[in-house]
């Protein structure tokens, strides 16, 4: 049997890196970066797919500055939404899979509970708008796909919240975080495993069914809250850290808004393809160890 071949977009993301390293010897993996899959010019994605002729897309590239989207909608739509079309009609006509990452944002946030998958979106921006096209997109080209929301994404690599409280905490003698917020701080690693864990179902022949799915880590909390278990770990170490106090969103205004509910039942994920995630703190030790 021929090995899988793995296509990889978004090269040099945090949850490409982390593939990189999860899916190591499932099979013949291909990350593809801006100057081979460049996702601002979705016409232009067709023929690198068409030479490489991969088993699986994993879509990891997304236009994801949040507060940047608001000033530049077109690229943050070509970006999320026109090239994620463009890999579903291919990876349809090639009969491949395809993987692609959206996230909590196509929420308003304005639920008490966690979000299931029959929530009706309803994005606050730019971005969540430009990730619900996408999802619209792949969902109508009708092939084998999983679309996966996900929340809160760090690593140790590119920017995320984990490396700015990582230096923001060592630099400053206090710091303000928000604390109205809720979600599930998910990091790529957990993506990646979650990933690799369907890849293997899928490859056995005990696939669940195709089609939209939310996959964070378990357990909820604030950005401050956060901030609060990045400190915890780095004076664990005997790093000292600055003093954190809670603020609401509306002490720190940005571009766009945000979802203040960002938490997301994970239970159909579990249910359907036996798949499931750690507890967020539980990861974040993982990550930062």
């Amino acid at each position: 049997m021929k090995p899988l071949r793995i296509l990889v977009c978004g090269r040099n993301g945090q949850v490409a890196q982390a593939l990189q390293r999860q899916l190591a010897g499932l099979g013949e993996l291909h990350l593809l970066g801006r100057d081979q899959l460049d996702l601002s010019r979705p016409e232009d994605v067709r023929q690198p797919v068409r030479d490489l002729a991969p088993d699986l897309i994993i879509n990891a590239a997304a236009y994801t500055a949040v507060d940047q989207a608001e000033s530049e909608p077109q690229l943050a739509f070509a970006i999320n939404a026109e090239s994620p079309r463009v890999l579903a009609e291919e990876a349809a006509r090639l009969g491949a899979p395809l993987l692609h990452y959206s996230t909590d944002y196509v929420f308003d946030g304005s639920k008490a509970s966690p979000y299931t998958e029959q929530d009706t979106p309803n994005p606050l921006g730019v971005y969540g708008s430009s990730k619900l096209a996408g999802e619209q997109a792949i969902s109508a080209v009708a092939g084998q796909h999983l679309i996966l929301r996900t929340s809160w994404v760090y690593s140790l690599q590119g920017r995320n919240f984990l490396l700015t409280m990582q230096r923001l905490l060592q630099e400053k003698a206090q710091l303000r975080v928000v604390d109205d917020q809720i979600g599930a701080p998910t990091w790529a690693g957990t993506l990646a495993a979650s990933t690799r864990a369907l890849i293997e179902h899928w490859q056995a022949g005990e696939a669940g069914a195709w089609g939209t799915y939310h996959l964070t880590a378990q357990g909820e909390t604030s950005w401050f809250g956060f901030a609060q278990a990045i400190a915890e770990q780095l004076e664990a170490r005997g790093l000292p850290c600055a003093e954190l106090l809670p603020i609401a969103s509306s002490e720190y205004p940005t571009p766009a808004r945000r979802p203040c509910n960002s938490r997301l039942d994970c239970s159909r994920l579990a249910r359907e393809w036996q798949v499931s995630q750690p507890h967020w703190r539980q990861a974040l030790i993982e990550c930062m160890n």
